[in-house]
């Protein structure tokens, strides 16, 4: 992932380089979205649907070698939707008619919760992207005695073990501007989310689990991200070990989802060459459903069963995100120069 998006990076400058030099336009905030069934409007909501509709991003604008993935409104709002993954968010970054040096982004989404942390329709707002993906694996059937699961850091000879120089590709915690992170959780705490009776009445069945049975609510959590779709009560507690062990105890596990480590990845890289300013990005993830079943459920009947909660999940992720953009868009002269922040 980190030597294809420079590979890329550098196609594109080229490409960009032939076409001659443009006026660029200052893009003040960004939402972004990681797909759309159907039309961006109109049908059966994605992530994107519910942005589009309600910001109203009526006006298209085109990039170059990523049509049809960004749109704004009046006030100057843009929606970005990755159609084709991690390529339109370089494609749009190292597009040179938009200058994106101030530029804040909302990095959006629906994910697995830990219902050790949250219930279905919640929304937290991350300081920590933790990358799931680079680890070594041994079969849990087949593991020394004591290991709690066969998963562990490249690097390390054990799970919930650092490798001696945790630097560089092997490192694993992607840190946000946590400042910047609960100035937008303290703006979005109280606001209300919605719910849906079958949501609700589901949430009778995780005896134990009290974050689980509480109606949504914003909170503070970080997102782990995994290109392989995990499920169960045993990955669950590696996903719990393996953002606390990355974030050296400061960071709390709460959702799951397969692409918020490719997209920061590729933010780090862009803010290493100066097209972006990694200290303006936020993310806030939503719960469709549980990373685990509940109480007498079997995994199998569980995994993936995200269609109750996915339509609350988008509804929460607009209703949660959009007073911070708002604000900012309200104030711009204000947070232009001045980057919002604030303490737990």
């Amino acid at each position: 992932m980190r030597k294809t998006v420079k590979w890329l990076m550098a196609a594109l400058l080229g490409t960009f380089a032939a076409a001659g030099a443009h006026a660029a336009e200052e893009v003040r905030v960004v939402v972004v979205a990681n797909w759309e069934t159907g039309a961006d409007s109109g049908d059966a909501p994605g992530e994107y649907q519910d942005w589009v509709e309600r910001e109203h991003l009526d006006t298209t604008v085109p990039v170059r070698g990523a049509p049809d993935v960004l749109r704004r409104n009046k006030e100057g709002l843009y929606g970005l939707v990755m159609r084709h993954g991690v390529m339109d968010l370089i494609a749009f970054a190292l597009d040179p008619r938009f200058d994106l040096s101030h530029t804040y982004w909302l990095f959006t989404g629906i994910s697995g919760v830990d219902p050790n942390a949250a219930s279905v329709g919640s929304a937290a707002w991350a300081r920590w992207v933790v990358d799931g993906d680079w680890a070594r694996e041994l079969d849990d059937r087949s593991i020394p005695k004591g290991w709690p699961y066969g998963i562990f850091p490249i690097g390390a000879q054990r799970p919930n073990q650092l490798p001696e120089k945790p630097e560089g590709m092997l490192q694993e915690a992607l840190p946000l501007n946590a400042g910047l992170a609960y100035w937008a959780f303290h703006l979005s705490r109280d606001v209300p989310l919605g719910d849906a009776p079958e949501v609700a009445a589901r949430r009778a069945a995780w005896k134990g689990y009290p974050q689980a049975q509480r109606k949504p609510f914003v909170l503070m959590g970080e997102t782990l991200g995994a290109t392989r779709y995990w499920h169960g009560e045993r990955r669950n507690r590696w996903a719990e070990d393996w953002v606390k062990l990355w974030t050296r105890g400061q960071g709390l596990f709460v959702m799951t989802n397969e692409e918020s480590q490719l997209y920061q990845r590729a933010i780090l890289a862009l803010a290493d060459q100066g097209f972006v300013d990694r200290d303006r990005v936020m993310v806030l993830r939503t719960a469709s459903n549980f990373s685990m079943p509940p109480p007498g459920v079997s995994e199998t009947a569980s995994i993936g069963d995200e269609s109750p909660g996915m339509a609350l999940a988008f509804d929460s992720n607009q209703r949660a995100g959009t007073v911070v953009l708002h604000e900012l868009l309200a104030h711009w002269n204000r947070y232009r120069g001045a980057i919002p922040s604030a303490s737990p």
